[in-house]
């Protein structure tokens, strides 16, 4: 009966009155380490993670800078000015022109005035609708003529004057039409030595020579050419290279037909012997 009595007793009690304090003990410590764990706070971000932030954004104004700098450089570019602009033939008023820019500050009112050319030592400019040939039968009617009854050595009749041994080549070939039997000998300084010009011009007649200024001015200086025979000078003075430059732009090649002309051409010229023409 007792037993059965204290059995009873412990059914009647609440949930939780009659446990032990260890299994209280550990239900509550349970509890506790949850609440901790809830109640954690979230770290905050430090300003030392903001930093990276900030370098980033300054990279990308540097290179706009630099692509800026890049764009101002390419508008100053020469060939994008002449690439838009119309081509204009040449005409005797620019040759004179350049003569007066080129020795204005080295001459003199008296010298400068000296240099002034004829206008009747001028030929016909080209519209730029003539072909080399073309062009050359037009100045020259009576070439053929010309041709038979020159027979000095050292001499040519007629001298086209262009920028490069390349465009020279270019040049012979477009006047076969227009030279017929006649000579043609190349004056520039490629691949060929002074001395051996020389000798071509000393062996044989010669009627035709298309070169560089530079080559042709050492010609003459080394008594290798003789210019008093010559009839007819000729400049390629229409012409572009790849950069959409004219001979006469380049400053190396216009010095050069300068001291060309102060040698004996200006004088030529002046005794109406020796014409000249812009192809």
């Amino acid at each position: 009966m007792a037993d059965d009595l204290g059995d009873e007793w412990w059914k009647n009690q609440p949930a939780g009155a009659g446990s032990s304090p260890e299994a209280s003990d550990g239900e509550g410590g349970g509890d506790a380490e949850v609440m901790q764990q809830e109640t954690i706070p979230v770290p905050v971000p430090s300003e030392k993670t903001k930093q990276p932030k900030e370098c980033f954004l300054i990279q990308p104004k540097e290179r706009k800078e630099n692509t800026t700098k890049t764009r101002k450089r390419r508008k100053k570019k020469i060939t994008d000015v002449l690439a838009k602009s119309e081509p204009k033939p040449g005409l005797p008023e620019d040759l004179q022109k350049l003569i007066k820019d080129y020795y204005s500050s080295r001459r003199s009112v008296i010298e400068l005035e000296e240099l002034n050319l004829p206008d009747s030592c001028f030929l016909k400019a080209n519209d730029l609708t003539h072909s080399l040939s073309s062009y050359l039968k037009e100045i020259c009617p009576k070439w053929v003529k010309l041709r038979k009854n020159h027979s000095e050595k050292k001499s040519v009749l007629m001298l086209i004057i262009c920028s490069s041994a390349i465009r020279s080549l270019e040049l012979i070939r477009s006047m076969t039409a227009f030279r017929g039997d006649g000579k043609v000998i190349k004056l520039f300084a490629k691949h060929i030595k002074v001395q051996e010009q020389v000798k071509l011009l000393e062996k044989r007649v010669v009627h035709l020579g298309v070169g560089t200024p530079g080559r042709i001015k050492e010609l003459v200086k080394q008594g290798g050419l003789n210019l008093n025979p010559l009839k007819f000078l000729v400049f390629d003075w229409n012409w572009r290279d790849q950069k959409l430059r004219r001979m006469m732009d380049i400053p190396e090649i216009r010095k050069e037909v300068f001291e060309l002309l102060e040698m004996e051409v200006l004088s030529l010229c002046k005794s109406e012997s020796l014409k000249l023409g812009l192809f």
